[in-house]
């Protein structure tokens, strides 16, 4: 018979596993950008301003990130 301490330690886990596949999918990006990034790059032309949105849209992200960076630097949370 578990004891209520594994049972919990794996529920755990599982709630963990859960929670980290789902900010994976909501980040924006799919498991294989994340682990490839080169096979989710944009290849042909754009379409006429769609290189300036995504160009914006780049540096936004960038900095984004690098404030979260910032924030989270002297945590782990």
């Amino acid at each position: 018979m578990k004891t209520s301490a594994q049972m919990l330690s794996r529920f755990g886990l599982l709630l963990f596993l859960v929670a980290a596949i789902s900010g994976c999918s909501s980040a924006g990006g799919s498991i294989q950008c994340k682990l490839n990034p080169s096979s989710c790059m944009h290849e042909g032309s754009y379409e006429p301003g769609e290189d300036e949105y995504a160009e914006k849209e780049a540096r936004d992200l960038n900095r984004d990130a690098a404030r979260k960076a910032s924030r989270g630097s002297g945590s782990w949370w």
